[in-house]
């Protein structure tokens, strides 16, 4: 049984979390440098307004200026492109050690796409992943009966060292889909956002949301890790 300490520091500003991100991930290539046990960590947390871009992602892509963001904006050393992060959003940053877990990058991004689709289920949703289009997609909706065919409802961008990562995913649940206007999501022009809240027609419990994500998260790294095809 793998075990994942769980941190949920709630609404909080990006650049603290990115510290504690880095402090956790710092501590485990130490530990792996002195061949001693590192720890596999998943913080949970929302994020005051900020628009995030990554190390390959473009400023054309944000479609304002710094002054009509109204968020903050950071360039930031995972991979992917622009991406808005807020309140109503459930972002993760799982600071693992793939090496203990026996997995290698393609499969630990399948396993965080097979978290946000598995946990999808639990409220009759449908996710799925797209060719050549990073993050997980809704295709069609039990309960939204118009827009386009396919909307994004969660974005995924990390960072390896040593088989050690940072950074993470972030899935819309009740977030303010209007900063998705100012931006193109991940470079993928013509692509619209969605969220658990507009999929649904209603707003969803954050906490509830949390701890069917944080059961999934589990449950996926522990009976797929050895076996999951990507």
């Amino acid at each position: 049984m793998i075990s994942f300490k769980i941190i949920d520091l709630g609404l909080t500003k990006y650049l603290d979390a990115l510290y504690l991100q880095e402090e956790l991930f710092h501590k485990n290539i130490e530990a792996k440098l002195n061949n001693t046990s590192t720890t596999n960590s998943v913080i949970l947390c929302e994020h005051e307004p900020v628009f995030t871009l990554g190390k390959s992602g473009k400023r054309e892509n944000i479609l304002v200026s710094d002054e009509e963001m109204n968020a903050d904006f950071y360039h930031v050393n995972r991979g992917g492109d622009v991406t808005f992060h807020g309140p109503g959003q459930l972002v993760v940053y799982p600071i693992l050690d793939l090496d203990s877990l026996r997995i290698g990058l393609a499969q630990y991004i399948f396993l965080l796409e097979e978290t946000i689709i598995e946990s999808l289920k639990e409220y009759g949703l449908k996710g799925e992943r797209i060719e050549n289009a990073a993050g997980i997609w809704i295709r069609s909706s039990t309960f939204l009966k118009s827009g386009t065919s396919e909307r994004k409802i969660g974005a995924i961008g990390v960072k390896a060292s040593r088989n050690i990562t940072m950074h993470g995913i972030a899935v819309n649940v009740n977030t303010d889909l209007a900063y998705f206007n100012k931006i193109v999501p991940c470079g993928l022009e013509g692509k619209e956002t969605t969220s658990l809240q507009k999929e649904l027609g209603k707003e969803v419990s954050m906490d509830d949301y949390k701890k069917v994500f944080v059961t999934t998260f589990q449950k996926v790294f522990n009976t797929r890790a050895h076996s999951a095809e990507y």
